[in-house]
C-alpha cells in the first residue's frame, strides 16, 4: 500500500494484492524492506493429499506466452512451510514436468531448462495446505541485507528490525532511540525508510526481472534513476547507543555501507545515562531488542538495564511516546513496565528462525 497504493489481502504468510502495472513489481523488489519474495502470480489454490493432481490441473491452465519462447530457458524453485509429506526437490521436478507437458502440448516445443542459471524461474510457494504458483521477480531473497556484515550476536533479521520501525509508527519527522542498539540494524532500517533510500540501491544488476521477455523494451536505468531521484539526504534524528565501543563501531561500519551513515547518530552510552543525552519528554519513539537473560551470566546486570531502560523512558519519551520491544520473554521485564506507568498498546509473535520472540508496543 506505501509503495504501490495496492489494495491487500493478508493470507498466511503472505499478502496478496492487485497491481496497476507489471513495473510495479519492479518497484517493490527495489524497495519494499519487509519481504522475502515477489512474485507474479498465476494462480493459487488449497490443497489437501492431492497437490500435484491440482497442479497438474491449475497449469495446463496458465498462458506462458507472454513469459516464454523457444529461446527462453526455465526452472522450478519451491519454498515450502509445512508438508514434510513430499520434498521440495520433488516439487520442483514436477511442476517443471508438467510445465514442460503443457507448453509441448500447446506449443509443440520443449521448454529449454537450466536448474542453475535459468532465463526466468517460477516459485512455488507452500505453506501447510495452501499452494501459490507464479514468476519469482528478484530471483533472490529480498530479506537479506548487503550491509549486514559485522554482526552482534544477537543481530536481527532486517525485516524484522524494519517491522519494529513501523509497528512504531515512526515518520521522517520523529526523534528515535535505539539504547540497545547491537550492531545498528534497527536505526539503519528506519534511517533506510525515512531517506526513501531503495534497500536495494547497490544490487540493481542482481535482479532477475532484468531479463524477462515483458520488459524487452524498458530502459531500467531511467526506471531506477526516476526512484532514486527522491532520496533524502536530511540528517534524521535517528540514535543508536551501545554500551560496547566494539557494536558502536560495528553500527557504524554497516551504516556506511548501507549508504545512510551521515544520517544516523551511533555513540557508546550505557542506558543509565539516557537522561544525560536527551532532555525529558523529548523522545518520539524507543525502538529495541532488549537483552535478554540468556545472554549474560549476570542476571543483576540484565534486570537492571530492564529497569534503567523503563525509568529512562519514562523521563525522555514524549507524553504520547512509544516504545516497542523486541523480547525473549515478557514476564522478566513486566514488573519494570508496570512499575513505570508503561501498558501494553499491540503484542504479536514473530519468529526468528525458529525461536518465538515477542513484539510489545507501550
Amino acid at each position: 500500500k506505501d509503495l504501490i497504493n495496492a489494495k491487500t489481502e493478508i493470507k498466511d504468510g503472505c499478502v496478496v494484492f492487485n497491481i496497476e502495472d507489471l513495473p510495479d513489481l519492479c518497484t517493490l523488489c527495489y524497495k519494499s524492506q519487509s519481504v522475502s519474495r515477489i512474485l507474479f502470480l498465476f494462480d493459487y489454490f488449497k490443497f489437501n493429499n492431492n497437490i500435484l493432481k491440482l497442479a497438474n490441473e491449475k497449469i495446463g491452465k496458465i498462458d506462458f506466452s507472454g513469459w516464454l519462447d523457444k529461446n527462453i530457458s526455465f526452472a522450478v524453485r519451491c519454498i515450502k512451510i509445512g508438508n514434510d509429506d513430499i520434498s521440495t526437490a520433488e516439487i520442483e521436478e514436477k511442476f517443471g514436468e508438467f510445465i514442460i507437458n503443457h507448453i509441448k502440448k500447446n506449443k509443440n516445443y520443449t521448454q529449454k531448462v537450466n536448474l542453475e542459471e535459468p532465463d526466468i524461474a517460477f516459485l512455488i510457494y507452500i505453506n501447510n495446505g495452501s499452494c501459490y504458483i507464479g514468476v519469482d521477480f528478484s530471483g533472490f531473497d529480498l530479506s537479506k541485507r548487503g550491509y549486514k556484515i559485522f554482526m552482534h550476536p544477537a543481530s536481527l533479521k532486517g525485516t524484522i528490525a524494519y517491522a519494529l520501525v513501523r509497528i512504531a509508527g515512526f515518520e521522517k519527522s520523529d526523534i528515535l532511540l535505539d539504547p540497545f542498539a547491537g550492531s545498528g540494524i534497527i536505526s539503519i532500517e528506519a534511517a533506510l525508510f525515512a531517506s526513501n533510500f531503495p534497500i536495494n540501491y547497490y544490487t540493481k544488476e542482481k535482479f532477475a526481472f532484468l531479463k524477462f521477455k515483458p520488459f524487452n523494451k524498458i530502459d531500467f536505468n531511467k526506471f531506477f534513476s526516476r526512484i532514486d531521484k527522491k532520496i533524502s539526504r536530511d540528517k534524521l534524528d535517528i540514535t543508536g547507543y551501545d554500551n560496547s565501543m566494539k557494536f558502536v563501531q560495528y553500527a557504524k561500519k554497516n551504516a556506511k555501507i548501507a549508504g545512510i551513515d551521515k544520517q544516523i547518530t551511533f555513540s557508546r552510552v550505557d542506558v543509565e545515562w539516557l537522561d544525560i543525552k536527551f532532555k525529558k519528554n523529548s523522545v518520539d519513539k524507543i525502538v529495541t531488542d532488549v537483552p535478554a537473560l540468556s545472554k549474560y551470566s549476570d542476571r543483576g546486570a540484565v534486570e537492571k538495564a530492564h529497569k534503567d531502560l523503563f525509568y529512562q523512558a519514562d523521563y525522555i519519551l514524549k507524553k504520547e511516546g512509544i516504545v516497542v520491544i523486541l523480547v525473549h520473554d515478557l514476564s522478566q521485564i513486566k514488573k519494570f513496565y508496570e512499575e513505570y506507568h508503561f501498558k501494553i498498546v499491540e503484542q504479536r509473535k514473530v519468529y526468528s528462525g525458529k525461536q518465538e520472540l515477542s513484539v510489545v508496543k507501550l
